[in-house]
Order: C-alpha cells, then structure tokens, then sequence
C-alpha cells in the first residue's frame, strides 16, 4: 500500500468517525470534543471563528443551552487525501419562539485532518439569511422583502 493509499484509508476512518461523533452529538459528548479536533483546530462558520478546542467545545455547548433538541444528520461525504467535504441537516427547535416547529439547516463543511486523524480546519458553509435568518420574528419578514427585491 502506498502512502497516498494509506493516508485516504485514514482520511476515510477519521471522517467516519467524525460523522459519527456529529451525529451522536450530545451535552456529555461535547466534553469528547479533543479526541476528534488537533489541540489549535480551527473552526469557523457564518457567526464564529475560534482556534483551540476549549473554544469548540464551547460553540458545541452554546448550542446545546440555547437550541431545542439539536442534532446533525450527515448525508454525504467527499474525502481527498486529507480533505473532507460533509453535507449535513442541522435539525433542531427554537427555544424562545416557534416553539414544537422543527427546523432544519441544510449546510457543508470542509474538514482538513492531520496525520494522526484529527482535524485540523472546520469551516462550515451554509447561508444564515436563507437557513436562520428568514425564520426569526420581524428579521424574516425584512430578510424575505429584501430577498423579493433583489430577485425582481
């Protein structure tokens, strides 16, 4: 097996494991967050940019105390040699409003692993005025207009 083979075979194990650890996400399982992310991981999505995994492990909790039930489901991954491409439905409820209304966010992230498998760089893609912003009271109505006018 040569080394190209071998770090994909790696890349392949690491992002299962990831998918798995994302899908089983819990406030417990949050703690776990240093056996899957490089100690100067960096991870950066529409409202955060944070290196480190006590600054992870905080978004992950963060989520947990203000979201509703949240949990990812993985629907596709792409890996080239030390890249991974995850597609993802974020589901989830709103606490404060719309309480009961399942919600969901359709999102990508970019992974890049290091050698020994853990991830180096988080960057999660997906629009917040599409997926977040246009289901908020008052933000929706103005997010759905501005939307209407760019279009026409």
């Amino acid at each position: 097996m040569n080394a190209s083979t071998s770090s994909d075979t790696e890349c392949t194990a690491a992002a299962a494991r990831l998918a798995a650890y994302f899908e089983t996400l819990s406030p417990r399982s949050v703690a776990e967050v240093a056996k899957y992310y490089a100690s100067d991981a960096r991870f950066k999505d529409p409202f955060n940019d944070v290196r480190g995994t006590a600054e992870i492990r905080a978004i992950f909790e963060h989520m947990f105390e203000t979201l509703d039930q949240p949990r990812f489901v993985v629907t596709q991954q792409v890996i080239q040699g030390a890249h991974c491409f995850m597609t993802w439905e974020f589901r989830f409820g709103f606490k404060r409003f719309k309480q009961g209304q399942p919600q969901v966010i359709l999102g990508a992230t970019h992974l890049e692993f290091s050698g020994q498998g853990l991830v180096t760089l988080h960057r999660d893609y997906w629009d917040a005025a599409e997926e977040l912003y246009e289901k908020l009271p008052l933000l929706g109505g103005l997010m759905r207009w501005l939307k209407r006018k760019a279009n026409s």
